[in-house]
Parts: C-alpha cells; sequence; structure tokens
C-alpha cells in the first residue's frame, strides 16, 4: 500500500530576539533560526493510513497510526471537523498540513507514512511547532510537486495550528522557519507577512538562547487571554471612533480590516498618541461578560471572549503598541553599530530595551520565576559581557534571549547556563 519513494524536507526553530506576542498586533519582529531542525521524510501510501513515527533528539519517541478518511466531513476536508476530532492531539500538527494543502492546493492525499526527527525540543519557546508544519508542508509539497508564492507556506503552516491544532499563534513563528538565515536577525512587519532584508548580525554580537527548564505552551490560556485582550482593547479604541459592533463584524466576517482605524492593528498607534487618546480609555481589566455586552465583539478570527474570564485589557493593549517601538529602535542601532563612534553606548541601549520587554510580558501575566531569575543573573553579569536578556516567544516560561558582546560575553553565558544546569540537576538546551 506504499508507494516507491520517499520526499524529506527540514526546518529550524527560531529564536524571538525582539518583538514576541506583539506579532499578532502587527509589530516589527526580528527573529533569528537556530541550529536545531525538525525533519519530515514522507512515503505516500494509497490506503488513506497515516502512520505517524516521531522522536526527538533526546531519544523520546511518539507513534500513531489512523485512518486520514475519518478526519474528512462527507468525504471533503473541513478545518472545524477535523479539528474536533483530533482534540489538539500531536499528530494534528502533521497531519493538519495535509488537509490544508488538500483544500487549498487541491492534492490528493490518500495517506502516507510519516517519519520525524526533531532536534528543536518542546515547549522551549523556540517554534517546534512551528518548525514541524514548515518541514510537513516542505516534504508534502516536494512529494505533490506543489510551488508556493510568496508567505503562502507559511501562512498555511499558520492555518493549521489556529484552524487544526487550535492554537492562538501570530504568523512570525512559521516565517521566520521558512525564511530565516543563519546568522541574520530576519526583521518582519507582521500585518501580516512583510519581510524586509535580513540583518547580518555583527561578528563581535551574539544572541544565545538558554532553556528555562520550564514549559511553555503557545496553547496554553494565559498566551491566549493575553491575546484575547489585546483584541478587546482595540474594540475599545474603535468605539471611540464611532465605530459599531456591527462595523466591527462586518469586517471581520469580511477578512478586511483596512478601513479600519490603524488598519486592524494596534501597533499601528504610536506611543504618544496611545497615551495621549486611549491610555485612560481602557480598564486595568474587565470581565468578558461586560465587554460583550458593551462592545460585542473583537476582530481576533482565533481566539473568543469567555463571558467569566477576567483579562488584563490594558496592559496587553499597551504592550504590543511600547514594544513595536523598542524593536524599531533597537533594530536601528543593530544595523547602524558598525559605523558607529558610541558602539558600547548602543549596546547598552539595545540591551536596556530587552530588559524593558522583559518586564512589559509580566505585566502582561506572562512572566515566570525562572525565566526572572535568569534575567536578574544575566543583568548582574553586564561587566562580563552581557548587555541585555529577555523571555521570549510567549512567555510563561520557555527560553531567555542573551545579547553577548565578544567573546567574553558569549563564555559568560555558557558558565551561566552550566551553573543554571548544576543549580537545577536539569539539562537545559543552549540556542546558537
Amino acid at each position: 500500500m506504499t508507494m516507491q519513494g520517499f520526499f524529506e524536507a527540514s526546518a529550524p526553530g527560531r529564536l524571538d530576539v525582539m518583538g514576541g506576542i506583539a506579532d499578532y498586533s502587527g509589530s516589527l519582529v526580528l527573529q533569528m533560526p537556530v541550529r536545531q531542525q525538525t525533519t519530515v521524510r514522507i512515503s505516500l501510501r494509497t490506503d488513506f493510513i497515516c502512520n505517524i513515527n516521531s522522536e526527538t533528539s533526546t531519544g523520546e519517541k511518539l507513534s500513531a497510526s489512523l485512518d486520514y478518511r475519518t478526519l474528512l466531513k462527507n468525504g471533503k476536508p473541513d478545518e472545524v471537523y477535523a479539528r474536533a476530532v483530533l482534540k489538539h492531539a500531536w499528530v494534528a500538527y502533521i497531519v493538519g498540513c495535509a488537509i490544508m494543502l488538500q483544500k487549498s492546493k487541491n492534492i490528493n492525499f490518500t495517506g502516507a507514512d510519516f517519519d520525524i526527527h526533531s532536534e528543536v525540543p518542546l515547549g522551549k519557546g523556540v517554534s517546534s511547532s512551528a518548525s514541524l508544519e514548515v518541514a510537513t508542508m516542505k516534504a508534502l509539497s516536494k512529494a505533490y510537486q506543489l510551488s508556493f508564492s510568496g508567505t503562502e507556506l507559511p501562512v498555511l503552516a499558520q492555518q493549521v495550528e489556529n484552524k487544526i491544532v487550535g492554537a492562538p499563534c501570530g504568523l512570525m513563528d512559521q516565517l521566520a522557519s521558512s525564511f530565516g538565515e543563519h546568522g541574520k536577525l530576519l526583521p518582519i512587519v507582521c500585518q501580516p507577512d512583510k519581510i524586509a532584508e535580513p540583518i547580518t548580525i555583527p561578528s563581535d554580537v551574539s544572541f544565545i538562547g538558554i532553556d528555562s527548564g520550564i514549559r511553555h505552551s503557545v496553547g496554553g490560556a494565559s498566551y491566549g487571554d493575553v491575546r484575547c485582550a489585546a483584541f478587546m482593547g482595540y474594540s475599545i479604541i474603535l468605539n471611540s471612533f464611532g465605530v459599531t459592533k456591527e462595523d466591527i463584524g462586518h469586517a471581520k466576517q469580511r477578512g478586511d480590516f483596512s478601513a479600519l482605524p490603524y488598519r486592524g492593528y494596534l501597533c499601528n498607534i504610536s506611543v504618544s498618541e496611545f497615551e495621549r487618546k486611549f491610555q485612560s480609555l481602557l480598564p486595568a481589566t474587565v470581565k468578558g461578560k461586560d465587554f460583550l455586552e458593551l462592545y460585542g465583539v473583537s476582530i481576533d478570527t482565533v481566539t473568543s471572549v469567555n463571558e467569566d474570564t477576567i483579562y488584563p485589557v490594558l496592559q496587553s493593549a499597551a504592550h504590543p503598541v511600547y514594544e513595536n517601538e523598542r524593536v524599531n529602535t533597537f533594530m536601528q542601532l543593530l544595523m547602524d553599530i558598525n559605523i558607529s563612534t558610541e558602539k558600547q553606548k548602543q549596546l547598552q541601549t539595545m540591551g536596556e530595551l530587552m530588559y524593558q520587554s522583559h518586564e512589559s510580558y509580566s505585566r502582561c501575566g506572562l512572566g515566570s520565576e525562572r525565566t526572572d531569575e535568569i534575567v536578574a543573573i544575566m543583568k548582574a553579569h553586564e561587566s562580563s559581557g552581557i548587555a541585555g536578556a529577555k523571555i521570549t516567544g510567549g512567555g510563561s516560561g520557555g527560553t531567555v534571549c542573551a545579547l553577548a558582546v565578544g567573546e567574553k560575553g558569549k563564555e559568560t553565558v555558557k558558565k551561566i547556563h552550566q551553573m543554571l544546569q548544576a543549580k537545577y540537576k536539569a539539562d537545559l538546551v543552549i540556542f546558537e
């Protein structure tokens, strides 16, 4: 039942240097691929059976087998139906790619054997899910001789995670895994997928990730609540312009927010305008039921407002506005660093922007004691070549990104890594 030949593709994880959770609000983000990759090998079948075998670099193994036809609604691909059948199972990341390609590219998928080897550790905030989705998409595209234009492949990979897995991630992870170049930062303006020329990282500057040992999940309640709260804040801002619930609902139905103020993105609001016009309008917290009664709807298509949840609206909406300004400043400093006569001062400013970003995560509710500890240790070693540090990705654990200067800085990060491993008696991954 297996067809001859196999098709293989790989994709890296990514280190979120700056931008993180501001991606879904339209921010500029700066992403770097890590050395660790996920590799997917596919052998096509004709009996609709999907055999999935996965192994990590640490020897963890998972396997599953299913009949692909059970995921189809009346023989046709349907994301909502497949999501209900799969119920957030890990195989959704893989077979979800087949469903999305059958729907969007009309492939005649009749099953496959999937062999997966991942060096990208799970739950570390370095996008193991995006690397798996992108590698699976690439392998399937080889098998079915598909071509993609622009950012089409990572957009479809994101739709797998949003619509079939059910995780409310933004697009930056899949874009970084698809287009990231080693030794460079990938600038993405997430409106939704404007990719700029990669920035070469100076030879004496390093961005290094240290695993905190605390598992992160983008599907977790706190990440989803913060995302939902940011969009609730945007709805309140729209209301101040006289935009009605019906106007928002119609825009959401069309999937076109270009006619709304700021084109649907909080990050198109400047810091000064936010402080002058909107900060006082936003409640620190609001109960979901009260928001729905007053404002009705948000434009977000991957989260929904829960009546009983209390949402941190002010900070969740403020974070992307300030973060977008921080990332733009950080990028300009990095681009100018080799022609500057005040390099040390610029590096200190970049580090301070990272610390500010980290503190803002905590105010949103996405910090963790372990990542706070690692950032504090990094800050205490500023005289030893550490310029800055911050939590990465979706927060609530995961990885800390450190800005190290010269060989001295790299050695300091590695010593801190060894110290943390000894302290917590754990094998903590380091990402370079």
